[in-house]
């Protein structure tokens, strides 16, 4: 007979008692943050899913989000945001002519798609003197971004228990071109497009010299540019900060989706995106 508790051993025979249990630790690889990579035919301007970033640019820990099925993302650009370059080809990426916009004081210029339209809007209220907003739309009305300068500084609080995770899908630096200051909590300007989990994944992209959270968290991710003293900071991309919105919230501009991988997706193979990445990238800002 076998007592409660107590696994019963044969007398005769090599039997073993018990069960052997396998762990299996998965270890997710982080790289360093990259420039442009060659990912297909002409995808020149539309980078690969970067490992998860602390800040925008700079590798920490993975963040430890977890699907909307309680899984943990994968390493492999299945739910992640660390996949590989695509072997395969991948159609043209970008617009086939281009056209440079420029306000009427050639304070501002940027390129974009020879039939995207930009046009000058009012500022909203509490930028500073000479502020500028120019919104950026395709021919059907799409918005795709809007330049906002002389914004006043933002310092949001952020209570511990309102933090959600984040992660970096894309993020590619800003050669010079405009004004950025420095400080704590700065790094070098850059492309980014970054989701932060709430009931789905949203995503924005912009251009930020600000870090994102730490141990990649964060209330909001803002995609503005701190200006030198006395300037005003600027924002270029859909949305000046991202949040993880409501249920019943309006989401556009920015993206949602359901799993991290489809957030890569959307960064690795959209010729929307690849555009807007080429937009952002060629912007100039006279001081």
């Amino acid at each position: 007979m076998e007592a409660s508790g107590t696994a019963a051993v044969p007398a005769r025979g090599q039997a073993r008692a018990g069960s052997l249990v396998v762990l299996t630790v998965v270890a997710l690889l982080l790289a360093g943050c990259s420039g442009p990579q060659a990912g297909g035919s002409g995808s020149g301007w539309t980078t690969q899913a970067e490992p998860s970033t602390g800040a925008a640019g700079a590798p920490t820990t993975a963040p430890s989000a977890t699907t909307p099925s309680g899984g943990m993302p994968g390493p492999s650009g299945e739910d992640g945001a660390s996949g590989t370059a695509s072997a395969e080809p991948r159609p043209a990426a970008t617009a086939a002519t281009w056209k440079t916009f420029a306000d009427p004081a050639r304070t501002v210029s940027f390129e974009l798609p020879q039939d995207w339209i930009a046009q000058s809007v009012q500022p909203e209220d509490g930028t500073l003197p000479g502020a500028l907003k120019i919104e950026v739309k395709k021919p059907d009305g799409t918005f795709m971004a809007a330049l906002r300068t002389g914004l006043p500084p933002s310092t949001a609080e952020c209570p511990e228990g309102s933090r959600r995770p984040y992660t970096v899908i894309s993020s590619v630096p800003v050669s010079p071109g405009a004004p950025a200051g420095s400080g704590e909590g700065t790094i070098p300007p850059r492309v980014v497009f970054r989701v932060i989990q709430g009931y789905r994944y949203f995503g924005s992209y912009g251009i930020t010299n600000l870090v994102g959270g730490a141990g990649n968290q964060a209330c909001e991710l803002r995609n503005t540019v701190r200006g030198p003293a006395g300037k005003g900071d600027w924002s270029f991309g859909d949305l000046v900060a991202l949040r993880a919105f409501a249920p019943d919230e309006k989401v556009a501009p920015a993206k949602a989706f359901d799993t991290l991988g489809a957030a890569a997706a959307y960064a690795g193979e959209s010729p929307d995106f690849a555009n807007v990445q080429r937009m952002l990238m060629s912007l100039e800002i006279k001081n």
